[in-house]
């Protein structure tokens, strides 16, 4: 496993790379299916593109885009700050061994009529068709890995636009599409070709296309604090997992009022010490079918500590 230094958004981040680390597993794991295995995901994966331009989302709150009228000099660079969760572009976080993508799509309201963008608080300069169209590239370069795309949000679009994204959807991934059912195993899976599992959080697109899979639960702990986080994550493990796909995030959430005490910090700033913290949490997890079990695990700033390598070893634990 190789390793390289990047500097990003303030932060030096050791970037460690698994780019075939599914390949890579014991062969006794390739039967295993991929809701008992240990992924790594990333939580707001795109928002490493955010425009400091683009206006607040039309889905926060009305006195945030009030302001940011009034006074955008003073309130666009705090939420711009507070909304950047990665640094690593889509294709450095796969080669570092992000196999869940969690992807906000959005239309802005006064945008180009076809053109969609992420979106967490503001927008995204990356357009979804380049952005799909770049895992889909990077997917042919690693024919034995596989992907879990979680479409979500869908801020301003209507039937139609969903339809055309559905399109998009198919005309770039083609058969690399894993049509829904049972969750496969990677032998399953690289048996047909297929390498992507597109979760889509709109049951009417999902009733009408096979290709689509039903939205993947994410436990989101909602907290600032980490030891509240964990505690919520404890919870729900103790309540039981769901029985497909799911993800455990360990990603801090800022609240309004929380921003407006610390306006000069950031999500960096606010996440980077908890990391060990999490991390350790992380390293006790278990794969596998039991009810307390975890299965995809998403952070933030995922290129900054040992977190991918971190989730994929847990595999280790399922060969015990």
């Amino acid at each position: 496993m190789g390793s390289r230094l990047s500097t990003s958004c303030g932060f030096r981040s050791l970037q460690a790379t698994n780019p075939n680390w599914m390949s890579q597993l014991c062969p006794r794991l390739w039967d295993v299916p991929l809701h008992h295995l240990s992924i790594p995901g990333s939580h707001d994966t795109m928002t490493y593109c955010l425009s400091r331009k683009s206006p607040i989302a039309s889905d926060q709150p009305k006195v945030l885009q009030l302001l940011s009228k009034l006074i955008p000099c003073v309130i666009q660079p705090v939420v711009f700050r507070w909304s950047v969760t990665q640094v690593l572009t889509v294709t450095e976080q796969l080669d570092a061994g992000v196999r869940y993508l969690d992807l906000r799509v959005a239309h802005m309201a006064k945008g180009s009529p076809k053109n969609l963008h992420f979106v967490h608080m503001v927008y995204t300069t990356a357009l979804v068709e380049d952005t799909l169209t770049e895992i889909s590239e990077w997917l042919e370069s690693h024919p034995r890995e596989v992907v879990i795309l979680a479409c979500r949000n869908f801020e301003g679009l209507g039937e139609d636009l969903h339809e055309y994204l559905v399109s998009c959807i198919k005309n770039i991934f083609g058969d690399m599409l894993c049509p829904r059912g049972e969750v496969p195993t990677l032998r399953q899976l690289w048996a047909c070709g297929r390498q992507v599992v597109l979760s889509y959080e709109a049951p009417d697109s999902v009733s009408r296309h096979p290709e689509l899979w039903p939205a993947v639960p994410y436990w989101w702990g909602n907290k600032v604090k980490t030891d509240e986080l964990i505690q919520y994550l404890e919870t729900m493990k103790s309540v039981g997992r769901p029985d497909g796909l799911f993800v455990a995030g360990i990603n801090l959430t800022e609240n309004l009022g929380y921003v407006l005490v610390h306006p000069s910090q950031s999500l960096e700033t606010m996440t980077l010490p908890s990391l060990p913290c999490l991390s350790a949490w992380v390293r006790e997890q278990c794969p596998g079918p039991g009810a307390h079990c975890t299965n995809i695990i998403a952070g933030d700033f995922i290129g900054a500590n040992s977190f991918v390598s971190d989730v994929i070893q847990l595999n280790d634990k399922l060969l015990a």
